[in-house]
This record gives C-alpha cells, sequence and structure tokens, in this order.
C-alpha cells in the first residue's frame, strides 16, 4: 500500500501507532487512494463494515451522472488474501453474485455499486468460507486460518483521467468462526495467487489518498441533467449528505483496524 501521512490533531501516541501503519484515519473512517472511504463499525459492533462511494461527499452515485460524465466510479471489487496460507478469495468481483445454498447470503457479493440503490453507503455482506472455519490462532501449520488483508479495488475516473488502484487492509482471521451447512468452500471462491510486483500497488497509488479532511482535489462531474457539477453540487436527485464535502471535526480517532474490517464478515 502506498505510503500516506495520517491527518491528526492531538493523540500523539494513536497517531503513532496509525502512521507506522501507513493508513489515513479521520474520524473512524480510512481513506483510500480512490473515492471509497471505509467506514469503521463503532467498538463492539459485531457487524456494519461498509464503504462510503461519494468521495466523501464529493462524487454523485453512477445513475445520478451522464454516460461522459468526467469524474466516476466504474467498479469497485474486494479480495481477500494471504501469502502465508496461499489464499485469495473473492469477496466481490464487480459483477453478479456467485449464489449459495444459504438464503441469506450468497456466495460473493455482486456489483458493489448496485448494492442499495440511491445509497452512498455499500455494505458488504459476505459470510466466511467453510475453510475457515475455527476459533482463535491457527491450530497447526495446514490451517487455513491466520493473517490476511481485505484488497480493495477501484477502477474509476477523476477529473477525465482513469485510475485503477489497490487498497490493503491487514486482518487477522482468529475469531470464532463456526461450521455450517451453507458456507462456500474456498475452493468455490479461489483465485490464482498475484505476486507484489504483478500487482504493482505503489505504481497504481501513485494517485495518493484521497479526500480525506484537508485534502484539496476537486471533482468535476456532469450530472444525467446534464448541468456540470463541482464536487457533487448542482446534481439532480443527489441524496441527503452526498452533495457537500462532509466537515472534519476536531479530532482524528484510531482504531483497530482487525476488529473494524472483520465486521464486513460474518
Amino acid at each position: 500500500m502506498r505510503t500516506s501521512q495520517l491527518l491528526s490533531v492531538g493523540l500523539p501516541l494513536l497517531v503513532s501507532q496509525a502512521r507506522a501503519l501507513n493508513f489515513t484515519i479521520s474520524n473512524g473512517q480510512i481513506f483510500t487512494p480512490g473515492p471509497a472511504v471505509l467506514d469503521a463499525p463503532q467498538p463492539g459492533t459485531p457487524m456494519g463494515g461498509a464503504l462510503d462511494v461519494s468521495a466523501n461527499g464529493k462524487l454523485p452515485l453512477p445513475e445520478q451522472l451522464a454516460p461522459d460524465s468526467p469524474s466516476r466510479i466504474w467498479n469497485i471489487t474486494m479480495f481477500l488474501y494471504s501469502y502465508q496460507t496461499g489464499k485469495n478469495l473473492t469477496i466481490s468481483n464487480g459483477t453478479v453474485a456467485a449464489p449459495s445454498l444459504d438464503p441469506k447470503f450468497n456466495a460473493t457479493v455482486g456489483d458493489i455499486m448496485r448494492q442499495e440503490p440511491g445509497s452512498t453507503v455499500k455494505h458488504i455482506n459476505w459470510q466466511w468460507p467453510g475453510c475457515l472455519v475455527g476459533n482463535g490462532q491457527p491450530k497447526d501449520a495446514g490451517s487455513d486460518r491466520g493473517v490476511y488483508n481485505i484488497s480493495i479495488r477501484q477502477n474509476f475516473r477523476l477529473n477525465g483521467r482513469d485510475h485503477y488502484t489497490v487498497f490493503d487492509v491487514p486482518i487477522s482471521v482468529t475469531n470464532e468462526i463456526r461450521a455450517g451447512l451453507f458456507r462456500p468452500s474456498c475452493d468455490e471462491l479461489a483465485n490464482p495467487m498475484m505476486t507484489p510486483e504483478q500487482i504493482d500497488a505503489p505504481a497504481a497509488n501513485a494517485a495518493g489518498i484521497m479526500f480525506a479532511p484537508g485534502d484539496a482535489t476537486q471533482v468535476e462531474a456532469k450530472g444525467a441533467n446534464g448541468k456540470d457539477s463541482k464536487d457533487g453540487k448542482d446534481v439532480k436527485g443527489l441524496g441527503s449528505g452526498a452533495g457537500a464535502v462532509k466537515a472534519s471535526t476536531a479530532a482524528t480517532v484510531w482504531m483497530g483496524l482487525a476488529g473494524a474490517v472483520a465486521a464486513f464478515l460474518v
């Protein structure tokens, strides 16, 4: 992941911890090299992980934009991978969801940008596969539990220029995952493992972390109504809170990333 500086006011010890992990975190949100902002759940919340796909309030949803808009999100894909275990599992490949026998969950999440139409916050409901069932640290060398990354891949256009970025958030799969009849197998979700050189995240992320408090990046867009927009303003039908930059508050808050991102998964 591209190194970024934490925007901070006070909290020196917590700030130094966040800097060591190279994340930009403000008010519980983790900023990325792209329009998506990772919304961390509140402490003690077992689920609730989500992506804000509005470039922190500056970018309308794709359905609110003209086809030739100079800014838009094409798609967002997500994977769970570990060089330690050799697993690279699909959370969402940006297309339709892969079905499962579970009536509550699909094996993979469908097109993230089509989840919850009209909302700029997209909740990621994905269930752990069967090979990660267990509790605590890996029990032996053959276990698939342990250290993983959630990889968020964003394909978007910003002010007439296309970007593809890769943002990885580390988690530790040590939480209790109970066996279930309907859990998908890891083989169903498996992809070939790519080396860091093949991913080439530093080159992909040359644009740097965007849209954190204090960032001056402006977003030029064209609404479906034909009107030009800057930072989400003047686009007809923009939902409440999505048309203006969110105000930054006085403090920057550090949260444990493993607990935050584990809330994506059930």
